[in-house]
């Protein structure tokens, strides 16, 4: 497990690098290196956009079957309405309001928890597949 403490744009660019070269040497394809990459990025961007700081845990899942888990964490004002938040076009900062469901949509399993003023917890897993 690599723990990644998440507080400025340099904190993005050491995520995405990690996050990146782990996905390679686990043996996933260009396309599943570059989804997952985008995950990362917009999940930390989250964490630095509403919480400001936060962290992520990388696991590299090797048993039964393999993969990748990232937990991102971050103590924020949380999420009032996840059901909401999960919605295409739903933003509260001004932004595409793409980020979460793009990101549950490119990962193979995605599960958010949070509630207002207790932060945020947001756990996806990618899947190597054959």
């Amino acid at each position: 497990m690599q723990k990644i403490e998440i507080t400025d744009q340099d904190s993005l660019l050491k995520v995405r690098q990690i996050v990146h070269s782990l996905a390679r040497e686990i043996g996933f394809g260009l396309v599943d290196q570059t989804r997952i990459t985008t995950v990362a990025s917009e999940l930390t961007r989250n964490i630095l956009l509403y919480a400001k700081k936060g962290h992520v845990e990388i696991y590299n899942i090797n048993g039964s079957r393999i993969g990748l888990k990232m937990i991102f964490i971050d103590e924020g004002p949380g999420i009032d309405n996840i059901e909401l938040a999960m919605k295409d076009g739903y933003t509260t900062s001004g932004g595409m309001g793409k980020g979460l469901p793009g990101s549950k949509r490119l990962m193979d399993e995605f599960y958010i928890e949070s509630a207002p003023g207790k932060g945020a917890k947001v756990t996806v897993i990618k899947w190597l597949k054959g």
